[in-house]
């Protein structure tokens, strides 16, 4: 059963979200511990179905160097760590210092403590400093961010690299007029806007979970 707002969409019917979540495989210990925290504590995790949609596009694109902007408790950051390899070098950032202890030891138990780097402070700031490009870039931040998060994640990403933003319909509100005063809802519009206008980009939004839009840099 679906039973947490990290495994729900608010505009898929939920019949068909069961039987999408009923088809995945059961996780690891830890990626079930992780799970059951964020449920408890309402800790905002992509969730499983978008964990193996990021899974394949690491595999797919063979990605081995990744920037994650927002990074939470560790969730998705196991998952682009054990699909990048031994080999990776998977940036991990967050504001919040107790979430990044609580990832560290995480990623401890998981066995990919070593391919993480752990920064906490602002995403957007780390990723300007951190030298050098990106195979695949995860944008998770805070919505009203996201035009911003765009325009410092595309000069650090690789020709034919990844950029991938979770929540990009954002429980439907994408889709429909602003309320008064709703910076988030108009962070995501102006975000889709600007990806699909850009001519660096190829984006494709996947209506999975709250949305997921996956762009390749020309």
């Amino acid at each position: 059963m679906i039973r947490t707002d990290n495994l729900r969409s608010t505009f898929t019917d939920e019949v068909v979200d069961k039987y999408l979540y009923d088809l995945l495989p059961e996780r690891d210990a830890v990626v079930r511990d992780i799970e059951a925290y964020a449920a408890e504590h309402r800790v905002p995790i992509i969730g499983p179905a978008v964990a193996r949609l990021m899974t394949l596009l690491v595999q797919v694109s063979g990605a081995t160097r990744i920037f994650e902007m927002g990074s939470a408790i560790g969730y998705s950051t196991i998952w682009l760590a054990r699909a990048a390899g031994p080999k990776a070098h998977v940036f991990y950032t967050d504001g919040n210092p107790d979430n990044a202890k609580r990832a560290q030891e995480y990623f401890k138990r998981a066995g990919v403590a070593k391919r993480i780097k752990v920064q906490v402070g602002d995403a957007m700031e780390l990723l300007k400093k951190t030298p050098g490009k990106f195979d695949f870039i995860f944008n998770d931040v805070d919505k009203h961010q996201y035009p911003e998060a765009l325009r410092a994640a595309l000069p650090k990403l690789k020709r034919g690299g990844l950029f991938v933003t979770d929540n990009t319909l954002w429980s439907g509100k994408a889709a429909r007029p602003l309320e008064p005063h709703d910076k988030y809802s108009a962070g995501v519009q102006e975000f889709n806007k600007l990806v699909y206008s850009s001519k660096e980009l190829y984006p494709v939004l996947i209506p999975l979970r709250d949305g997921v839009t996956v762009c390749r840099k020309a």
